[in-house]
């Protein structure tokens, strides 16, 4: 198979819209996460598309960054940090593709300590497998979750921070979450006013920075649905799965407002 890898850097952003992870460009949150690669971009993120010979969509995407800028709860400062790795469509799957975008990383890291990545065994994000392939190693582990490198040169391990103890600080139902998936971005937009409909009391709180994204209440970060320091989920979730979770917890809630 022939490929070809696209940089995708500021000024490509429009002609690449496929980074949005198939979000349709005219949808009115689209731009959420536009703006918030934008911001990224000045802190050394990459994007890169992998396409084949003959084939209009790409096939495959990695999103990279140094790790003392990454959006997930761990220390890899030193690290290039890995967010998001897919191959789309399970045609084009266990051809090695994956591996092309991994090493276009390890590339871009040769003079650091190495490439660290949070992996999982659940969904939206990669499974160990592919990286252990390409000689990866486990640095630590969080339920179904775990934390990868490879290292190229001396220094510490990367770690997991102590998200459990920033997740146990939350009181009430709260939504923590980041733009860095867009998909999670336009649900917090579209969930508001099915809390209003509904009469949800529910807080959001935006992650803004790689620093508070380090200090979130998971390891992945990206969203966190919470009721008193219990973790209801931890990914993206459809709009009727997140009202059955409030069916349950919502009156939960109520009965804790009132004590209050």
């Amino acid at each position: 198979m022939k490929t070809t890898i696209i940089d995708v850097t500021p000024d490509k952003l429009a002609d690449f819209p496929q980074i949005i992870c198939y979000i349709n460009p005219k949808h009115e949150f689209y731009h959420l996460k536009v703006d918030w690669l934008k911001e990224r971009f000045k802190e050394g993120l990459k994007i890169k598309l992998l396409y084949l010979d003959g084939i209009k969509k790409p096939v495959g995407f990695i999103e990279y960054i140094p790790g003392q800028y990454c959006w997930r709860s761990v220390n890899a400062k030193g690290y290039m940090f890995i967010h998001c790795l897919w191959t789309y469509g399970k045609k084009y799957q266990h051809k090695g593709l994956g591996s092309l975008l991994i090493k276009e990383v390890e590339k871009d890291a040769e003079a650091m300590l190495g490439v660290a990545v949070v992996t999982s065994d659940k969904s939206f994000m990669a499974n160990k497998d592919i990286f252990v392939r390409n000689g990866y190693k486990i640095a630590a582990e969080s339920g179904k979750d775990q934390l990868l490198f490879r290292q190229f040169n001396d220094g510490p391990s990367p770690s997991i921070n102590n998200w459990q103890a920033e997740l146990k600080k939350i009181d009430g139902l709260v939504i923590v979450y980041s733009r860095q998936c867009p998909w999670v971005a336009r649900f917090v937009e579209e969930v508001k006013p099915i809390l209003k409909k509904e009469k949800l009391r529910i807080k959001t709180i935006e992650l803004k920075s790689a620093a508070q994204a380090q200090k979130a209440p998971s390891l992945y970060s990206v969203f966190n649905l919470i009721h008193n320091g219990k973790l209801l989920a931890d990914r993206y979730i459809s709009k009727t799965r997140f009202l059955n979770i409030m069916k349950k917890e919502s009156p939960k809630a109520a009965k804790d407002d009132k004590r209050t």
